[in-house]
Order: C-alpha cells, then structure tokens, then sequence
C-alpha cells in the first residue's frame, strides 16, 4: 500500500498552479450525458474521482477520448443502457449525478447509491425529492437507486436544507423537462455556476445560479459544446494552508480570488500576509499563528471541505481556538492522527476546542478522508523530522501530484510502497 513519506521543519517557498476543480469536473463530466453531440471538456483534474466517472461513462457505453493529461472529449450518443453497476463507482460520493443526468435525457437510471470518504451522514434525500417533484419514481434495490419517468414537467422545488449534490443533480434533470422549475434554497457554490455555465453553453436556459434561487426553463434538445472547469478552490485554499502552517511564502496561481474570500480572511486574521492578484494569492505565514474562532458554513461562508487544513494550522498556535462543524457529522476523525503528533484538542460532538502548541512531532498516521488526509500531510511537512501518512489513496482522489506540486514549493517528500523504500528515503534525507 502506498504512502507519503516527508520530512519536515522547512518553511514552503515558490509558485503553484492550481487544477481544475475536481467537484466541478464530478458534475460537468456526467452532464456530458445530457447531449448526443461531442463535449469537449478542458482543465479536466487527473485524480482518482475523476478518472472513475470517466470509466463508468465508458462502462455505459460513451466514446470517451483523452486528449491530454487533462482535456477529454465525450460523446454520449452510443448509451442505450440506462443501469451503473460499477465496483469503483459505488465507492464514490458523486456516482449520484448519473442519475441526474440518466433521468434527465433517458428518463431512466439505476445507479449505485454515493459511498465516498466516511465523514458522517450523507442523504441523498433532497435529491430524491427534487426528482419525485419532476414526475420520477424513485425506489432503493440492491444498494442501487433506480428512477424512471414517463416524462418530466418542471415544478417548484424547495429544498429542506442547502445541498451542492442535489441542486446540481435536480438541475440535470430539469433543463430538458417540459416547462419551468424553480429550486428554492438552492446552493451557490463556485461550482454550482459552474455546472450552470456549461449546461447554457450546450443551450440550456438556467437562471439565478449562485443566488438561492435558481430558475430554469426546459428545452428541447441540448448540443455539444467546448468547456474549461474553474480552478479549485479547495486545493488552492490548501496550498494557502500549506504557506501559513510551514512559516513559507507561495503564491498560489491560476484561481479566482473572489472564491477564496473566506480562507484568505481566516489566514489574515491568524496573522499571514494575503495579497490578491487578478489570478493568483500570495500567502506569507506568520512567525506567530495567533488563535481564531471557525464555524463551517454554505457558500460563502468557510467551506466544510478546509475544515481540517485550518484546524491543523490553528493547533499550532499561541492561544484557544473554537471551530464548530455545521456541515457534516463524524469530519473531527483526523484529529486523534493530530494528537499522535502532539496537538491539543478537544472534540465534544461537532465542536473542537484547539489549544496551541509550539511545533508537531513526526509521526506514522493514517489519513481517515480526502481533506483530512492533505491536512495531516501539511502537519508532516512542518513537523521536524519524517513523518509517514498512510491510506493516500484518499489523497489521490481529489489533488492532482500533490507531492509533486510540494516538492515543487521545496518540500522533501515522496511516495513509497514498501518500508524498504521508507528506510532508503530515511537514509537519504539523513
């Protein structure tokens, strides 16, 4: 099994270009689905979640071509069979989009029910109730959600609680529907416009996207289109992290600022240096992290998805911090790897209360989920000393050579896949 060996202590230094936004690509990949004509999808990230939507849309029978590293063309004209019954799919949360998708050109789906990193509850409810509105029954079978319709007729959706999943899910599935919908409570993620702003590129009439109301008006028939995926804003926000936990300097390129308002206030506020560019935040770590207060929010508050990147960085500061989860339950599971290191928290519930040490101690972890997983790898990199982080598999799913763009900014880190590997790379970084 693979791992991330580093050794830390070194402040990170330099530039880093950001990829495209994995939860983005998960949506637009699947909206391929939605036309019979070429998709041409550009700034594609190459990782784990990614790669396995692109082999289910094979499985259901696309033409799927890679051009490049990170630019693939679709073509969905061949699917005939509505039903995923993909081993690899079902471990992933956005396998419900093809859903979405399936119902909205075929009126039909059987899809696995969204597996994913186990960080609490995660309902597909609202989903469901957006499709039932639309005319669709719904029924569970077999560890499979399976929807069919005889046709779909827009109505007026208002969602119980604020979800990326379902917003971008009912949208598929409206856009082709007879007449208008309306989605109340809709989420305004950057990647809700996103998905927005490539459905009205094939010719959708979509509304309101990034308001919380979205209001879309069904067409006939969509076409192909050329696409590029907006930069990800929670890898970017981890390599803002990465600056401030190792004391560096790095200048994070090819974003969009205005998405990252909320993690460059934070890092401000623990005492980094944040200068805003056209495309690009360079971040400057403070000598001294001074404590703060975090509570997790819908866009555009503090995304759930930072959670652990900034709790990590506040355990190493001069005081008392609170943050407080509102998203999701069960996300504090990485913090018993901190405290293997020597942090100080302590999680009641959805609260952790996080109090400052001076440095972290090298230790082997284990990543427990994807985000959880690159905070504890920037825990390594500012430990002195090697730390080894087991279970990056989760790692891979969303961050594109992320110990390739870290050994770029002057981290000593790489991966090994045996202990005889880890002792050679121990021996050599002395």
């Amino acid at each position: 099994m693979s791992q991330y060996i580093m050794k830390g202590g070194l402040p990170l230094t330099g530039e880093v270009n950001i990829s495209g936004a994995k939860n983005a690509a998960l949506g637009i990949i699947a909206g391929a689905i939605l036309t019979d004509e070429d998709v041409h999808i550009d700034n594609v990230p190459d990782v784990r979640d990614t790669n396995i939507m692109l082999e289910a849309m094979k499985e259901l029978g696309a033409s799927v071509e890679r051009i490049d590293r990170n630019t693939v063309r679709i073509n969905t004209s061949s699917i005939r069979n509505a039903a995923i019954d993909d081993d690899y799919l079902r471990m992933m949360r956005a396998s419900y989009y093809f859903i979405g998708a399936l119902l909205g050109k075929h009126h039909e789906a059987e899809v696995p029910l969204p597996g994913g990193c186990v960080i609490g509850s995660r309902p597909i409810d609202q989903h469901v109730k957006g499709f039932r509105a639309l005319g669709a029954k719904i029924h569970i079978e077999n560890g499979n959600v399976i929807a069919k319709a005889d046709r779909l007729v827009g109505d007026e959706i208002y969602l119980d609680k604020v979800s990326v999943g379902a917003t971008i899910n009912i949208m598929m599935a409206a856009v082709l529907a007879e007449g208008r919908t309306i989605i109340g409570n809709a989420a305004k993620e950057p990647h809700i416009v996103d998905m927005a702003n490539f459905l009205n590129s094939m010719g959708a009439n979509i509304r309101g996207a990034g308001t919380d109301v979205i209001r879309i008006k069904g067409v006939n028939k969509l076409h192909g289109t050329e696409y590029s995926i907006i930069p990800d804003q929670i890898e970017a926000g981890t390599f803002m992290c990465a600056a401030a936990i190792t004391k560096g300097d790095v200048t994070v390129k090819n974003i969009i600022p205005k998405h990252m308002e909320s993690v460059s206030a934070k890092l401000e506020e623990v005492g980094c240096t944040v200068i805003e560019y056209d495309d690009a935040i360079r971040v400057i770590g403070p000598e001294v992290i001074k404590p703060a207060n975090i509570m997790t929010l819908p866009y555009p508050g503090f995304p759930t998805d930072m959670q652990p990147q900034i709790t990590t960085l506040l355990a190493l500061s001069s005081g008392t911090s609170m943050v407080v989860e509102s998203i999701f339950d069960s996300r504090f599971k990485y913090v018993d790897e901190l405290i293997r290191m020597g942090a100080d928290i302590r999680v009641e519930g959805n609260i952790a209360v996080v109090n400052g040490i001076n440095e972290f101690s090298p230790a082997q972890i284990t990543a427990p989920d994807l985000r959880a997983g690159a905070a504890l790898v920037l825990a390594g990199l500012a430990a002195d000393g090697i730390t080894i982080v087991n279970e990056i598999e989760f790692i891979q799913r969303g961050y594109e050579h992320f110990e390739k763009k870290l050994a770029e900014l002057g981290a000593t880190i790489d991966i090994v896949d045996s202990e005889r590997e880890a002792k050679k790379f121990a021996m050599k970084v002395g």
